[in-house]
């Protein structure tokens, strides 16, 4: 991007990104991850693996505006069109950086991690943080790549909880083309895999922590489409057949908070739980 081209002010920067559709915020709700393949240029997938870092250290909570400098790998991945207008519409304008990290597995090497959801137990049903993960070459079946549990994130276990688990019913083990970048919520279920291939893996991972109310930050001009409704209502074989109504229960709060729709509900869970009727029996 020539100089003439770099975003300049808030409202540039707007101009430079594609905002997310209530669809695929209404399918990050429910799946907890959200996933843009080959989105990155091929420039800066080939750099981000021949320097195998994004940039000087970030301290925690430092305003993703100052975070990283002009030309420097991570601010030019972040300034990728679809890749600006998805942190926007997740966790709005200026969140900051929670913390950064390069993956890298070696050919034939590295033992799977365990399932776990990142950081202690965080229960805020009212925001949530997100990472972005950039996988600058093509990841394939034997490389590993991350797993994740689709509809797990607002199952809240705290860190290495699910450790135990091996594999679930409906996980998803990445296989993606290069330049691929996956936002996920911070409390879904995943764990890196082996690398049972000859190639070297590199992952890069930002944490972002939101700053503004996470309310409307997308393009709702399709909020009241029917494949809204579907896409929050997608269930997940990993799933128990009671107990799963748990996931859309908190999906249906959820939503409220994103849309300021206080009425909203899925098959009338919250409602039924909401109900604290004032008025006194005569």
């Amino acid at each position: 991007m020539s100089e003439e081209q770099q975003p300049t002010s808030e409202a540039d920067m707007e101009k430079h990104e594609t905002l997310l559709s209530s669809v695929q915020m209404a399918q990050f709700v429910a799946r907890g991850s959200l996933r843009l393949d080959a989105v990155v240029p091929a420039e800066l997938n080939a750099e981000a693996m021949a320097t195998s870092a994004l940039g000087p250290h970030v301290a925690y909570g430092t305003p993703l505006s100052k975070a990283y400098p002009d030309g420097s790998l991570a601010k030019r991945l972040l300034e990728v069109p679809e890749v600006a207008g998805a942190l926007r519409s997740l966790v709005g304008p200026e969140p900051t950086v929670d913390h950064d990290a390069v993956h890298i597995r070696e050919p034939r090497g590295g033992a799977a991690q365990s399932l776990h959801a990142d950081a202690i137990i965080d229960v805020r049903p009212d925001a949530f943080d997100v990472q972005l993960m950039h996988y600058p070459q093509e990841v394939t079946l034997e490389m590993g790549g991350t797993l994740s549990v689709p509809g797990s994130h607002l199952r809240r276990v705290n860190e290495t909880d699910t450790g135990r688990y091996q594999n679930l019913l409906g996980q998803d083990r990445l296989v993606c083309p290069a330049g691929t970048v996956v936002f996920v919520h911070h409390g879904i279920w995943h764990g890196g895999r082996r690398n049972d291939s000859d190639s070297t893996r590199y992952m890069f991972k930002i944490r972002f922590n939101p700053t503004v109310r996470q309310q409307r930050l997308w393009d709702t001009t399709d909020l009241d489409s029917p494949e809204v409704l579907a896409a929050l209502g997608e269930t997940f074989s990993w799933y128990e057949q009671a107990a799963g109504r748990l996931e859309l229960y908190n999906r249906s709060l959820l939503w409220r908070e994103l849309t300021g729709d206080q009425g909203f509900d899925l098959d009338y869970w919250v409602t039924r739980v909401a109900n604290r009727p004032q008025m006194e029996a005569i």
